[in-house]
């Protein structure tokens, strides 16, 4: 499946492709294995990203380049479903990663983390290799709470592209992290690169994540409010509501939003 003829949506300015997790797998590995020297830049996310790039210019121009934007979260598959596309809410969300590295056990990818406090790093490495012994992770780098000098930036880059994943996984959270892809992209010597919001915190153990059926349902986000309230009481307060108003308004064609809306 090649990125330009996935099928995709428009949501709120933003191109959404319709993808579920066996779709973004098969793609990134199209890409490990078919287009080395190109980084290329995977978003997993929903409703909260569509509304912070309706906020940020500057996210808004970064969606613009990425390769693949996969839906996540239960407002993005209602709406993809309102659409025509009959997305499973089982198979999209931060499962990316751990489905990814059953893969990598497999076949030998590597992988490399950027982002995140170093425990939550350690942790999730060794929670990883304790679930696929096999599983290259080539390093990890935790970047200081703050803006980095162009000298820190760039021994990042020089730390990774040493490494030479296969995937990049960064954990640096919405926006900050899809920015920071597409800053570095044309530097990095990696095939492919994930924004993997908490997905370091939930296989670290750092967070606990919701029941699998709550997941299935698409409740997580209420697990996630009693459990992380400070947090993401803001996309669910507030957010989520303007997001449902806002994505009706386009469905029914009472309002069009384009990139610079």
């Amino acid at each position: 499946m090649k990125t330009d003829e996935t099928p995709s949506i428009r949501v709120l300015g933003t191109k959404v492709h319709m993808v579920e997790i066996p779709d973004v797998l098969n793609q990134m590995v199209k890409w490990i294995e078919n287009e080395k020297g190109a980084c290329h830049h995977v978003v997993n996310s929903g409703m909260h990203g569509v509304m912070a790039a309706r906020r940020d210019p500057n996210l808004r121009t970064t969606f613009r380049s990425v390769d693949l934007f996969a839906a996540d979260g239960i407002l993005m598959v209602i709406l993809a479903r309102i659409r025509g596309f009959k997305l499973n809410k089982k198979n999209t969300g931060p499962d990316i990663l751990i489905e990814f590295a059953r893969i990598a056990n497999d076949r030998g990818y590597t992988n490399y983390f950027y982002g995140d406090a170093e425990p939550v790093l350690q942790r999730l490495e060794s929670s990883l290799k304790q679930r696929f012994p096999d599983l290259k992770i080539v390093g990890h780098r935790s970047p200081p709470f703050r803006q980095l000098s162009p000298e820190e930036e760039d021994a990042d880059v020089a730390a990774i592209n040493e490494a030479s994943p296969d995937v990049l996984w960064v954990g640096l959270g919405m926006p900050k992290q899809e920015i920071w892809i597409a800053d570095h992209r044309s530097q990095l010597n990696t095939s492919v690169a994930v924004g993997a919001g908490a997905a370091f915190k939930f296989f670290s153990g750092d967070v606990n994540r919701g029941p699998e059926f709550m997941r299935n349902l698409g409740f997580e986000w209420l697990w996630r409010l009693i459990s992380e309230p400070k947090r993401i009481w803001r996309r669910v307060l507030i957010d989520a509501p303007m997001f449902v108003g806002l994505a009706m308004m386009e469905v029914v064609g009472l309002k069009k939003y384009d990139d610079a809306d």
